[in-house]
């Protein structure tokens, strides 16, 4: 991650650069797990699944966007689901990570990492998406209400 990213992210939401989610809830949640290093506002709402953030710069912005997903961990990886609830669109945050890959951070507990990111297919994709089915037994759902196959991205540390 370029050091400007790192400064920005954490300059407690101050610099001009970030720009914070239009939904107040998922603003709300992403300064208290942040703020609270991952001990708090660490679920999907009332779900009691666990979330991670992750932060990344816009694909056409350039602004510092963050976005709480579901946690799907495997050995070290993360898998990042783009269900957008079933949307027939792919959410906004997929196309800042497929623009930016490599200037993403990912916070699941005290510190946040730099990760790598990439969009899977085949049976690499088939696989993520049974362990994040798993774990949110709604993607199930979102995938049955849209036409286009739901993306799957796996982040992994940057080594």
């Amino acid at each position: 991650m370029t050091e400007d990213l790192t400064t920005r992210e954490d300059a407690d939401h101050t610099d001009e650069e970030y720009a914070p989610s239009t939904w107040k809830w998922v603003r709300d949640q992403i300064a208290e797990y942040e703020a609270s290093g991952g001990t708090r506002a660490n679920t999907l709402r009332e779900s009691g699944r666990p979330i991670i953030v992750v932060t990344m710069r816009g694909a056409r912005t350039g602004k510092i966007r963050k976005i709480a997903l579901m946690r799907i961990e495997r050995n070290g990886a993360y898998a990042l689901v783009a269900s957008k609830g079933g949307d027939p669109r792919h959410p906004g945050w997929y196309h800042n990570l497929l623009a930016h890959p490599e200037e993403i951070r990912l916070q699941d507990g005290p510190e946040p990492f730099d990760v790598v990111v990439r969009e899977v297919h085949g049976e690499e994709r088939q696989a993520w998406w049974e362990l994040a089915v798993q774990a949110y037994p709604p993607y199930a759902d979102y995938q049955r209400k849209t036409d286009r196959t739901i993306p799957v991205l796996v982040a992994a540390p940057r080594k």
